[in-house]
């Protein structure tokens, strides 16, 4: 099965350790606007991330424990491959299955339920 790939950004976590066991592949940081909705922090570094398809499920669950839950848990990340894309939150994960679209509509609800804005749930088949 082919690795997954995504993005982490790493002010998202309050444990980093997690980034010393995925491959960073691409980092470069961004500069928050008020449409982030995260004005306690003044940049989101932002790395692109490569994960083994065998190492998904262990990182999946270290990854959401990683997250940072201050300021409402809003945070998530979020990689995929050619079957399946991980939507990770603090305290729930979905795995889609992107050949069925309609399953990114229950992340996208739990996404809205912890506050987190619209534009920030383009959860997409590629």
């Amino acid at each position: 099965m082919e690795d997954y790939k995504g993005v982490i950004i790493e002010e998202s976590l309050k444990d980093k350790r997690v980034l010393k066991e995925i491959r960073i592949t691409k980092t470069r940081v961004s500069p928050v606007t008020e449409e982030h909705k995260t004005p306690w922090l003044s940049q989101w570094t932002l790395h692109t991330v490569r994960i083994p398809a065998e190492k998904a499920d262990v990182v999946v669950r270290e990854l959401s424990r990683s997250l940072d839950e201050s300021h409402g848990g809003s945070w998530y990340a979020d990689f995929r491959n050619d079957i399946f894309h991980f939507v990770v939150f603090r305290s729930k994960t979905f795995k889609v299955d992107i050949r069925k679209p309609e399953e990114y509509e229950n992340a996208r609800s739990y996404g809205r339920s912890l506050g987190i804005p619209e534009n920030q749930l383009d959860f997409t088949p590629p």
